[in-house]
């Protein structure tokens, strides 16, 4: 695995050390970021927590990896409200990244959506408030599907939300209850773009392409090759985040949401040639009808600037890099 620069916002010739004596309690930690958060946080210096589904599988962590310790990682369902305190009352952290919930646009349960989302993040933020000791920084992972199909070429943070499906609404839901907790939290909102890596599943638009031509296969169905979306590396997002939670104070007197992206679009036409070049052969590619949406914004790019003020410039990893790494993985 290539490793993201080591340039890392503000103060990153001594990230290493930022996180040392520290605590850090990563919701989702099975999951696709949770699996790059926690090696960001543990490279830091933290001593990396961790709740996964009861019932599921451990994380595939590494021997020996200094963040962690047997223990530390906690079966613990969202919803079940008890389980959450006890589990934070437990851990003690210092710091907070909340990443567990239903991350999938087209989840066939939207109940469980609404309920994870946000009486999931609720019962969190609930726990969190009554220890004894609160956290430095509670970073929520919210969805720049927020915004919508916004008409803008650029969209900030300031940009009016315009949720166009339930995943994105439950999302909005999860930011205006964390407003109600503000006042006794030091709560960050981060609004990330699409992003992807090693890893993520096949139901992501990215991934399915490079597992199309890691199989050699020689056709694809996909939608209107002229849609350009704003891509990123996990390993840089990742990256954002730890650093808005070192920043976290000063993050907090300038603004509550961040925008997470690369602050460039990429057309679906010009990742086809990127992987054609990477793989060596060229693939035909069938508009299905089935995936093209009738009110999709032809461009959406997220802007860096509030972002890059507030925790310096992070490295972005080229997407043709993040692909040719996921090609050969």
């Amino acid at each position: 695995m290539s490793a993201v620069a080591d340039a890392g916002g503000k103060g990153a010739d001594s990230h290493q050390r930022e996180g040392a004596g520290k605590r850090a309690l990563i919701t989702g930690l099975a999951g696709f970021t949770g699996y790059y958060m926690a090696r960001e946080l543990a490279a830091a210096g933290y001593r990396v927590f961790g709740t996964i589904m009861p019932g599921s599988a451990l994380p595939d962590l590494p021997a020996g990896d200094p963040g962690h310790a047997p223990g530390d990682i906690h079966p613990v369902d969202l919803l079940d409200r008890a389980a959450v305190c006890r589990m934070v009352e437990q851990v003690q952290p210092d710091v907070v990244v909340h990443l567990a919930g239903i991350a999938f646009v087209a989840h066939a349960n939207v109940d469980l959506i609404y309920q994870v989302n946000v009486v999931g993040s609720r019962n969190l933020l609930e726990a969190l408030a009554a220890l004894p000791q609160l956290p430095t920084a509670v970073l929520l992972a919210s969805s720049a599907n927020i915004y919508g199909n916004a008409d803008v070429a650029i969209i900030d943070e300031a940009a009016a939300p315009a949720p166009v499906n339930d995943y994105a609404v439950s999302k909005l839901a999860m930011e205006y209850m964390a407003r109600l907790w503000m006042d006794r939290l030091p709560i960050i909102l981060a609004r990330p773009f699409n992003y992807t890596g090693v890893g993520q599943s096949e139901n992501f638009l990215l991934p399915k392409i490079v597992s199309h031509f890691r199989r050699g296969e020689r056709e694809i169905e996909l939608g209107n090759l002229a849609v350009a979306r704003d891509f990123s590396d996990v390993r840089s997002v990742v990256r954002s985040y730890r650093c808005l939670l070192h920043f976290a104070p000063g993050v907090r007197q300038s603004n509550l949401a961040f925008n997470i992206c690369s602050g460039q679009s990429t057309s679906l036409r010009s990742v086809i040639a990127m992987m054609e070049k990477i793989a060596g052969y060229q693939i035909t590619v069938k508009v299905n009808q089935a995936f093209v949406r009738a009110n999709d914004a032809l461009t959406l790019t997220g802007s860096r600037a509030k972002l890059d003020q507030a925790i310096g410039i992070v490295d972005q990893v080229p997407l043709a890099e993040t692909l040719e790494w996921m090609y050969r993985s």
